[in-house]
């Protein structure tokens, strides 16, 4: 594949995440249509600059962007709207856990058996990526947390590797994380308002 045709390959899939990532943090169903597509023109990118694992996460984030839509569906409240959620203290300590297990032993296969370009750090994000996009799935406010320090990194990751349209992507990643956190809060608190009115009502 060309040059020119990988740059216009990354260019079609910045604005499809882009457009994603802003239906997320609106808690729109519509979001999963567009992410699904979007993991597809990276898988297919991420082959061509050699990032491996970047290119394997794109089949996981496909099967649990299927499971985020049937949770998703699942997780309406009465009005309609997505009822987010916070992550259980047990939760995150198997989340740091198994994340840190995934990332090094990802990490040391991709060292020893390809020829992958920056296999610990690639490995690494990976698994955060991973926590992050289940824990996306099951509504819970922290995830966002989880994407804004991955962004971050991938920001530099994709600077080095000189995918400046990827690198300006997951930027705008940063921002979109930032606003989904402030969203879902909102959201979290009117939620808890609304059950507290609730019961009020039920007593009186």
């Amino acid at each position: 594949m060309a040059l020119f045709d990988i740059s216009l390959l990354e260019l079609i899939a910045f604005t499809v995440s882009v457009l994603g990532v802003w239906l997320t943090t609106a808690r729109s169903l519509w979001n999963y249509p567009f992410s699904l597509l979007s993991v597809a023109l990276y898988g297919i990118f991420f082959f061509r600059i050699k990032l491996y694992a970047d290119m394997g996460l794109q089949g996981i984030f496909a099967l649990t962007l299927v499971y985020g839509w049937w949770q998703w569906i699942r997780g309406r409240g009465g009005d309609g709207g997505l009822v987010v959620r916070r992550v259980g203290r047990a939760e995150t300590l198997a989340g740091v856990v198994a994340g840190a297990a995934l990332a090094g032993m990802l990490g040391l296969w991709l060292h020893d058996r390809t020829d992958a370009s920056l296999p610990w750090a690639d490995s690494a994000l990976f698994a955060a990526s991973l926590i992050g996009s289940l824990w996306s799935a099951r509504r819970y406010v922290e995830s966002w947390w989880i994407w804004i320090a991955v962004d971050l990194c991938y920001v530099g990751l994709y600077l080095v590797k000189r995918a400046y349209p990827t690198a300006l992507l997951y930027a705008v990643f940063v921002a979109l994380a930032a606003l989904g956190l402030r969203r879902w809060r909102v959201a979290l608190d009117t939620h808890a308002a609304d059950a507290l009115r609730g019961n009020e009502a039920l007593r009186s």
